[in-house]
This record gives structure tokens, C-alpha cells and sequence, in this order.
């Protein structure tokens, strides 16, 4: 990896724990008062989210005839088959049961909740479990 490479990577995980930080999703009780629908404002948050991703990959490949630091852009292809919604519930399950995303948890970590230490572990062992069983 070049040195500009690691320097973007570095700032766009910056911005994107600042982001999650500001946001408030990096506290559990507030990821957990949205899912049980009291409080709606991390809605806005997902919405401008996912509207700037959208943008992002809709117009980037159009502006530019190659990304920045790459000689061209990549497609993302997803496949959905059983192990994917498996996953996916299990993701769903865990977040709605302790309210916390691996890169919240991480974030949070930043500003000294080492309780979601406790998460991250069980999200490492729930990779390596899928690890274990993808062999």
C-alpha cells in the first residue's frame, strides 16, 4: 500500500468514527431506544448515510475516469444465498439485542466505554465460529 493509499484510509476512518461519534451511535442506549422506535433520530443519520454512498457510487465513476488512487473503479457484486440471510438475522439479532455495530463499538472504544469490549469479543467470536465452519 503507497503512502497516499494509507493516508486516505487513515482520514476516511477518521471521518467516519467522528461521524459515528457525533452521530451518537456509539452509545448502546441510543442504538437501542431507535430499534424499539422511541427515537428516530439516528433515521436521519442512516438516511444521509446511504444518500451520500448512493451519490458517491452513482456520480464518482461518471466525474472521474479513474478513482484518485486506484487505475479503476471496482464493482461490489453480492450474492444472496442461504449463508447470507443467516448471517444477516444473526447480525440483526445481535445489534438488536445489545445495540451495538462493529464500527460503533469500535468508535466508542475511542471515548473510553470499554464495556463494548464485551461486544467486540463476541463479534470476534462469531467471525471466527463462521471461519471455523466456512472451511
Amino acid at each position: 500500500m503507497s503512502a497516499a493509499r494509507g493516508l486516505a484510509t487513515l482520514a476516511a476512518g477518521a471521518l467516519f468514527g467522528f461521524g459515528l461519534s457525533y452521530a451518537t451511535m456509539i452509545r448502546p442506549e441510543v442504538v437501542l431506544s431507535f430499534l424499539r422506535f422511541e427515537d428516530f433520530g439516528l433515521m436521519l443519520v442512516m438516511g444521509g448515510a446511504v444518500l451520500v454512498v448512493v451519490l458517491a457510487y452513482q456520480l464518482t465513476p461518471r466525474l472521474l475516469a479513474h478513482p484518485l488512487l486506484d487505475d479503476h473503479f471496482h464493482t461490489h457484486p453480492s450474492v444472496w444465498n442461504r449463508d447470507t440471510a443467516a448471517g444477516a438475522a444473526l447480525f440483526g439479532v445481535g445489534w438488536g439485542l445489545c445495540g451495538v455495530c462493529p464500527s460503533p463499538a469500535i468508535a466508542g472504544l475511542g471515548t473510553g466505554n470499554w464495556d463494548l469490549l464485551w461486544a467486540l469479543a463476541g463479534i470476534a467470536l462469531g467471525a471466527l465460529a463462521q471461519g471455523l465452519r466456512a472451511k
